[in-house]
């Protein structure tokens, strides 16, 4: 079962960045395309300051929904690709549930565009499973308001933690009383603070 723990413990954390795909952006409504761009950049590079496996998955990339934004391999140049038959729930792919499963990690930072879809369905299939699972909403994008609301009642019904990325970022930096402070800094200002 999942580590019931107060805040994010890096050494236990996997990232799932799902689905942020060039053609998806153009149906986010909920929030700046910049914003939205930031602060999966934000993640991406989090994650590879303090090794944390990053997996992505794309759906139907050669088709409209496009390739992934090279954004995630620039600053996560580490992250491990899962591709998918056409399914729509990335955790219904055995392959990507294998790479987290080989991660040996049991909470989950999960964002995907679109919030509704590629964000719920493996935040909610994974809970299921019995990780510890972060929704990280504003590094999601979604169509309205609305449905981000929606999404965000149901998966805090399902057990799944939604947060934001200053927020997730800072959880998992704990304190400014460390080596690669400064870095913490950078990434605050060149992402996730406008």
């Amino acid at each position: 079962n999942a580590p019931k723990t107060s805040t994010i413990k890096v050494e236990d954390t996997a990232m799932l960045l799902i689905d942020h795909q060039s053609g998806l952006f153009q149906l986010v409504k909920d929030m700046p395309e910049p914003e939205l761009r930031g602060n999966v950049s934000a993640l991406a590079q989090v994650a590879s300051m303090l090794r944390m496996p990053v997996i992505t998955t794309a759906s139907v990339p050669e088709g409209p929904n496009g390739p992934l934004i090279p954004e995630i391999k620039k600053f996560a140049p580490h992250s491990v690709f899962v591709p998918r038959q056409g399914q729509i729930n990335a955790w219904d792919v055995p392959e990507f549930v294998k790479a987290v499963e080989a991660t040996q990690r049991k909470t989950l930072v999960i964002a995907g565009t679109l919030t509704s879809v590629c964000l719920a369905f493996p935040a909610l299939s994974a809970a299921a499973a019995g990780y510890r699972v972060y929704a990280v909403v504003d590094a999601s994008g979604n169509w309205s308001k609305m449905a981000t609301d929606l999404t965000i009642a149901r998966l805090a019904q399902a057990g799944v933690i939604p947060i934001d990325t200053f927020a997730m970022i800072g959880e998992i930096q704990k304190t400014w009383n460390r080596p690669d402070a400064q870095r913490f800094a950078e990434l605050f200002g060149n992402f996730v603070v406008p």
